[in-house]
Protein backbone atom coordinates (compact mmCIF):
# COMPACT_ATOMS: atom_id res chain seq x y z
CA UNK A 1 0.00 0.00 0.00
CA UNK A 2 2.83 2.42 0.78
CA UNK A 3 4.34 1.82 -2.67
CA UNK A 4 1.01 2.51 -4.36
CA UNK A 5 0.55 5.67 -2.28
CA UNK A 6 3.99 6.94 -3.30
CA UNK A 7 3.24 6.14 -6.95
CA UNK A 8 -0.08 7.97 -6.79
CA UNK A 9 1.46 10.96 -5.04
CA UNK A 10 4.33 11.08 -7.50
CA UNK A 11 1.91 10.87 -10.39
CA UNK A 12 0.05 13.90 -9.04
CA UNK A 13 3.19 15.97 -8.80
CA UNK A 14 4.17 17.86 -11.91
CA UNK A 15 7.75 18.73 -12.78
CA UNK A 16 7.02 22.25 -11.52
CA UNK A 17 6.40 23.12 -7.87
CA UNK A 18 2.94 21.60 -7.48
CA UNK A 19 2.61 19.59 -4.28
CA UNK A 20 1.68 15.92 -4.71
CA UNK A 21 -1.94 14.94 -4.38
CA UNK A 22 -2.82 12.92 -1.26
CA UNK A 23 -5.33 10.71 -3.10
CA UNK A 24 -5.12 6.99 -2.22
CA UNK A 25 -8.44 5.46 -3.26
CA UNK A 26 -11.21 6.11 -5.78
CA UNK A 27 -14.74 5.02 -4.90
CA UNK A 28 -18.00 5.13 -6.81
CA UNK A 29 -21.32 3.34 -7.07
CA UNK A 30 -20.53 1.49 -10.30
CA UNK A 31 -23.31 2.94 -12.45
CA UNK A 32 -22.60 3.38 -16.16
CA UNK A 33 -21.16 6.77 -17.07
CA UNK A 34 -19.04 8.76 -14.60
CA UNK A 35 -18.95 6.06 -11.90
CA UNK A 36 -17.81 3.24 -14.15
CA UNK A 37 -15.24 5.40 -15.96
CA UNK A 38 -13.60 6.26 -12.62
CA UNK A 39 -13.47 2.61 -11.60
CA UNK A 40 -12.02 1.60 -14.96
CA UNK A 41 -9.38 4.32 -14.63
CA UNK A 42 -8.43 3.09 -11.15
CA UNK A 43 -8.18 -0.52 -12.32
CA UNK A 44 -6.09 0.41 -15.37
CA UNK A 45 -3.62 2.42 -13.28
CA UNK A 46 -3.38 0.17 -10.19
CA UNK A 47 -5.12 2.70 -7.96
CA UNK A 48 -7.07 1.14 -5.10
CA UNK A 49 -10.82 1.40 -5.65
CA UNK A 50 -14.03 0.51 -3.89
CA UNK A 51 -17.38 1.84 -2.86
CA UNK A 52 -20.95 0.76 -2.42
CA UNK A 53 -23.37 -0.52 -5.06
CA UNK A 54 -27.05 -1.46 -4.71
CA UNK A 55 -27.95 -4.96 -3.52
CA UNK A 56 -27.78 -7.28 -6.51
CA UNK A 57 -24.98 -5.12 -8.01
CA UNK A 58 -27.59 -3.26 -10.04
CA UNK A 59 -26.66 -0.85 -12.82
CA UNK A 60 -28.58 0.38 -15.85
CA UNK A 61 -26.75 -2.10 -18.10
CA UNK A 62 -27.49 -5.09 -15.87
CA UNK A 63 -25.45 -6.68 -13.11
CA UNK A 64 -22.16 -4.97 -12.26
CA UNK A 65 -19.18 -7.18 -13.00
CA UNK A 66 -17.39 -8.72 -10.01
CA UNK A 67 -13.93 -7.36 -10.90
CA UNK A 68 -15.18 -4.04 -9.50
CA UNK A 69 -14.44 -4.29 -5.76
CA UNK A 70 -17.71 -2.82 -4.55
CA UNK A 71 -19.76 -3.88 -1.56
CA UNK A 72 -23.52 -4.27 -1.80
CA UNK A 73 -25.86 -2.15 0.31
CA UNK A 74 -28.82 -3.84 2.00
CA UNK A 75 -31.19 -1.83 -0.23
CA UNK A 76 -31.48 -2.45 -4.00
CA UNK A 77 -32.31 1.23 -4.61
CA UNK A 78 -29.68 3.71 -5.78
CA UNK A 79 -30.02 6.47 -3.12
CA UNK A 80 -28.60 4.31 -0.31
CA UNK A 81 -25.37 3.53 -2.19
CA UNK A 82 -25.12 7.19 -3.23
CA UNK A 83 -25.35 8.33 0.38
CA UNK A 84 -22.98 5.66 1.70
CA UNK A 85 -20.32 6.51 -0.89
CA UNK A 86 -20.54 10.18 0.12
CA UNK A 87 -20.52 9.31 3.82
CA UNK A 88 -17.54 6.95 3.58
CA UNK A 89 -15.29 9.19 1.48
CA UNK A 90 -13.27 12.29 2.32
CA UNK A 91 -14.84 14.26 -0.52
CA UNK A 92 -16.86 13.91 -3.70
CA UNK A 93 -16.36 15.13 -7.25
CA UNK A 94 -19.45 15.17 -9.44
CA UNK A 95 -18.75 15.22 -13.17
CA UNK A 96 -21.22 16.34 -15.80
CA UNK A 97 -21.32 17.78 -19.27
CA UNK A 98 -24.15 20.22 -18.54
CA UNK A 99 -23.60 23.02 -16.04
CA UNK A 100 -26.64 22.08 -13.91
CA UNK A 101 -26.86 19.05 -11.63
CA UNK A 102 -29.97 16.89 -11.97
CA UNK A 103 -31.29 13.56 -10.70
CA UNK A 104 -28.83 11.36 -8.81
CA UNK A 105 -26.01 13.87 -9.29
CA UNK A 106 -28.04 16.55 -7.54
CA UNK A 107 -28.90 14.06 -4.79
CA UNK A 108 -25.16 13.34 -4.37
CA UNK A 109 -24.50 17.04 -3.73
CA UNK A 110 -27.36 17.14 -1.22
CA UNK A 111 -25.96 14.11 0.64
CA UNK A 112 -22.51 15.73 0.73
CA UNK A 113 -23.97 18.89 2.27
CA UNK A 114 -26.01 16.83 4.76
CA UNK A 115 -22.93 14.85 5.85
CA UNK A 116 -20.64 17.90 5.94
CA UNK A 117 -18.37 16.46 3.24
CA UNK A 118 -16.64 18.70 0.71
CA UNK A 119 -17.81 18.31 -2.87
CA UNK A 120 -16.95 19.76 -6.24
CA UNK A 121 -19.04 19.88 -9.39
CA UNK A 122 -17.01 19.79 -12.61
CA UNK A 123 -18.95 20.57 -15.75
CA UNK A 124 -17.25 20.18 -19.11
CA UNK A 125 -19.19 23.19 -20.37
CA UNK A 126 -17.99 25.32 -17.44
CA UNK A 127 -14.55 23.93 -16.56
CA UNK A 128 -13.44 22.31 -19.82
CA UNK A 129 -9.69 21.74 -20.08
CA UNK A 130 -9.13 23.27 -16.62
CA UNK A 131 -11.13 20.53 -14.85
CA UNK A 132 -8.02 18.64 -13.68
CA UNK A 133 -6.59 21.83 -12.14
CA UNK A 134 -9.84 22.42 -10.29
CA UNK A 135 -9.86 18.82 -9.07
CA UNK A 136 -6.20 18.94 -8.01
CA UNK A 137 -6.85 22.08 -5.97
CA UNK A 138 -9.95 20.49 -4.37
CA UNK A 139 -8.10 17.27 -3.43
CA UNK A 140 -5.13 19.17 -2.00
CA UNK A 141 -7.16 21.80 -0.15
CA UNK A 142 -9.34 19.20 1.57
CA UNK A 143 -6.55 16.59 1.93
CA UNK A 144 -8.74 13.99 0.26
CA UNK A 145 -7.38 10.47 0.41
CA UNK A 146 -10.61 8.69 -0.52
CA UNK A 147 -12.38 10.38 -3.43
CA UNK A 148 -15.94 9.54 -4.36
CA UNK A 149 -16.52 10.03 -8.10
CA UNK A 150 -20.12 10.55 -9.19
CA UNK A 151 -22.08 11.89 -12.11
CA UNK A 152 -24.76 11.05 -14.63
CA UNK A 153 -25.24 7.60 -16.05
CA UNK A 154 -24.22 6.99 -19.66
CA UNK A 155 -27.80 7.03 -20.98
CA UNK A 156 -28.26 10.60 -19.71
CA UNK A 157 -24.89 12.08 -20.70
CA UNK A 158 -23.04 9.73 -23.07
CA UNK A 159 -19.96 12.01 -23.20
CA UNK A 160 -19.38 12.11 -19.43
CA UNK A 161 -17.14 9.00 -19.21
CA UNK A 162 -14.62 10.55 -21.63
CA UNK A 163 -14.64 13.77 -19.57
CA UNK A 164 -13.98 11.77 -16.38
CA UNK A 165 -11.16 9.77 -17.99
CA UNK A 166 -9.48 12.82 -19.53
CA UNK A 167 -9.66 14.71 -16.24
CA UNK A 168 -8.23 11.81 -14.20
CA UNK A 169 -5.45 11.23 -16.73
CA UNK A 170 -4.47 14.89 -16.44
CA UNK A 171 -4.80 14.86 -12.63
CA UNK A 172 -2.50 11.85 -12.34
CA UNK A 173 -0.22 13.07 -15.13
CA UNK A 174 -0.54 9.80 -17.01
CA UNK A 175 2.14 9.81 -19.70
CA UNK A 176 0.84 9.54 -23.25
CA UNK A 177 2.63 6.19 -23.51
CA UNK A 178 0.45 4.84 -20.64
CA UNK A 179 -2.69 6.63 -21.72
CA UNK A 180 -5.43 4.30 -22.89
CA UNK A 181 -7.67 4.52 -25.92
CA UNK A 182 -10.68 3.68 -23.78
CA UNK A 183 -12.49 2.13 -26.75
CA UNK A 184 -15.32 1.21 -24.43
CA UNK A 185 -16.13 4.91 -24.09
CA UNK A 186 -16.02 6.09 -27.71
Amino acid sequence: MADKRKRIQAAGAATTKRPPIPLETIVSGGQTGADRAALDFALAHDIPHGGWCPRGRLAEDGTLETHYALRETPDPEYPQRTEWNVRDSDGTVIFSIAPELTGGSKLTAEFAARHGRPWLHLSRQTHGDAAADWLREFVQQHEIRVLNVAGPRASHEPAVPRFVLQTLEELFKVPKSRSRKWDRYT
